[in-house]
């Protein structure tokens, strides 16, 4: 899955005005984007060669939401806290279920930097985004050593609620507060935080049978200023404290032209 091979090895105020802007709540997971699918140009088919045509394109197409638009918007739809400077509120049990703060203090700051520094070997946007793996790999350990979070990799589906225990969602909402965290202060500089986004082909894994393998899945995303690629940073995949994976966002977890 990962396109970096050597970085998986080395393995409110702002919050309300969002709000307003969007006026409703956004619905919890992302199961709704198959409605928001586009159908191709039909020409002057038939209707039901249209119908077929249109269905096809639901079950065959990735559903992708979020990697665009307002940060904040994914923390509204999982009734999330975003960071206030180097204070984040971390999620945890399962879908932010509980929701406990963590602030960083100058000298966890400090000590982030110099991970960053010395992981860094040039000033290529491929080591910033290596420097970030690491560094949210140490603030992962920082904070589970202070919450008693021991996640373990991927999805222990006896685990719900388990305060100790994240999925996917709590994974992607942490880090994307801690690469917020990591901006504020200055420590990422060829690349933006987007919104978190997911992916899912859930049609297809009912009809084949196999619904787990097409679930939808949560990633926090950069941008590169440069070129404009964006890229998952997945810290699902590995224990508490692990470097994330961070994988061209078309290649992540369902790839785009599968």
């Amino acid at each position: 899955m990962c396109q970096e091979t050597s970085m998986c090895q080395e393995t409110s105020a702002r919050r309300n005005e969002v709000r307003e802007d969007l006026r409703v709540r956004l619905p919890r997971g992302a199961i709704c984007c198959l409605l928001n699918q586009e159908a191709p140009s039909l020409g002057d088919l038939s209707v039901p060669s249209r119908v077929l045509i249109v269905l096809l394109t639901v079950v065959l197409a990735s559903c992708t939401t979020g990697g665009s638009g307002s940060v904040n918007m994914h923390y509204i739809q999982f009734d999330a806290t975003p960071p206030e400077g180097n204070k984040v509120t971390v999620c945890h049990a399962y879908s932010c279920k509980m929701q406990t703060p963590y602030a960083f203090s100058q000298q966890d700051i400090a000590e982030i930097t110099a991970i960053m520094q010395k992981v860094k070997r040039d000033d290529t946007s491929f080591e910033e985004r290596r420097a970030i793996a690491y560094a949210i790999a140490d603030m992962e350990t920082k904070v589970g050593n202070k919450l008693g979070i021991k996640d373990r990799p991927g999805m222990q589906w006896a685990a719900a609620g388990r305060p100790s225990q994240q999925d996917c969602v709590d994974e992607a909402t942490n880090t994307t507060s801690y690469l917020l965290v990591l901006q504020a202060n200055g420590l990422i500089k060829q690349h933006t935080v987007e919104r978190t986004m997911s992916k899912d082909k859930l049609v297809k894994g009912m009809l084949t049978l196999r619904p787990v393998k097409y679930w939808p899945h949560f990633a926090a995303v950069l941008q590169e200023k440069a070129t404009g690629q964006k890229w998952a940073v997945d810290s699902w995949l590995g224990a508490n404290g692990d470097n994330p994976a961070v994988v061209k966002v078309e290649d992540w977890y369902i790839k785009d032209n599968q």
